[in-house]
């Protein structure tokens, strides 16, 4: 990763927001433009791309080959002071500061130790360079799905689904089945529902067991150098009810087209609307009460958003999740996800496990 040209890249925003630096505490915005990993620390980038980097005492020995190519400050006291100090050093007299990474509490000691710095809150400029990922980042990505794919073909079309098997069970040894294909750890806290629990969208692990008959909503992903993954797979255990087959047909439809808009310039809206119309055409609208996706990346949710209300463009580079679904109190629910790379000539899906419904 060229963290430097990241830092460049974003020193260059700077001039627009009419600061000389910006001091950036939100982790993963952290990590990008620097390589560290730890649980705390912070960066002052200058307009000319020049920073300092902050952590505390924790950190030492891992920044120093995490970032060795970036001054260091190792604190004992907290950061403000610090931060302070380092804008100084890069001569910083006016400073935007991440408004949606730093506490109230932590803007009080940070403008009462500011002695003469202005301070100026700013919205998320390195998000808006992380939108786009350039050809490591997919890669990450790619391999993180992978880990994703094998352990759904593993332990899910291998015949680990039995009855009475409960949600967290299966959760937990799906997680494991994607550390064991290679992962780092989980990507988010998975989703396990069974039959009617299917019905909530972000349906919380029970000790509920799986009957035969059962829809099985299977929404997980896999971590790889700190990026993600994120699919959903509904598959049935024994026959289904007809009506779930029919509304996964509805859901697998709405997919395609979803999948079918993705392209550079195209509008979030738009992407939004290619799928949900499927389901509002199907006579099921009132059952599809989220956004059609997410972007991914060093967080599980990334911009742009596909929503009916953003308005955002889709570019080259961009890694989204088309993920409709329709959910039906009592009966149960439907929903199938993919990541999809926007590229120059439309689209790639990334994961290769089957969306096609099984019944194991």
């Amino acid at each position: 990763m060229d963290h430097g040209l990241r830092r460049s890249r974003l020193g260059e925003r700077l001039a627009g927001l009419e600061v000389d630096g910006l001091v950036v505490t939100r982790l993963p915005n952290v990590r990008y433009i620097t390589g560290f990993t730890g649980s705390n620390a912070q960066v002052v980038v200058a307009a000319d791309g020049s920073a300092v980097f902050l952590t505390d005492g924790r950190y030492g020995a891992q920044s120093s080959h995490e970032v060795p190519d970036l001054p260091r400050t190792v604190y004992r006291q907290g950061f403000p002071q610090p931060l302070v100090d380092a804008c100084r050093t890069l001569g910083i007299a006016r400073a935007g500061f991440e408004r949606h990474g730093l506490t109230y509490e932590g803007w009080e000691q940070l403008t009462d130790r500011a002695d003469g710095l202005e301070l100026v809150p700013v919205g998320a400029e390195v998000e808006q360079l992380r939108r786009t990922k350039d050809p490591q980042e997919i890669a990450l990505i790619d391999r993180a799905q992978g880990c994703a794919d094998r352990a759904f073909e593993t332990l899910v079309l291998g015949g680990g689904l039995r009855a009475g098997v409960t949600e967290r069970a299966l959760a937990l040894a799906l997680e494991t089945a994607m550390v064991e294909a290679g992962a780092e750890d989980r990507a988010f806290d998975s989703i396990v529902a069974f039959g009617d629990h299917a019905a909530e969208p972000h349906h919380h692990l029970t000790d509920r067991e799986l009957a035969r008959g059962d829809m099985v909503k299977l929404d997980f992903g896999a971590r790889s150098d700190g990026y993600h993954s994120d699919i959903t797979r509904t598959v049935a255990f024994g026959e289904p009810d007809q009506r779930l087959r029919e509304i996964r047909d509805v859901v697998a439809a709405a997919q395609r087209a979803g999948i079918e808009a993705v392209r550079p310039g195209a509008s979030t809206v738009d992407v939004d609307a290619a799928a949900r119309s499927v389901i509002v055409d199907a006579g099921h609208g009132d059952t599809f009460p989220h956004g059609l996706g997410h972007g991914v990346g060093l967080e599980i949710h990334e911009a742009p958003s596909l929503r009916w209300d953003g308005g955002e463009e889709l570019i080259e580079g961009m890694v989204v999740t088309i993920e409709p679904g329709v959910y039906i109190p009592g009966l149960g629910g439907v929903r199938i996800e993919d990541m999809v790379e926007v590229t120059a000539d439309g689209r790639r899906e990334i994961p290769r496990a089957t969306k096609e419904l099984r019944v194991l």
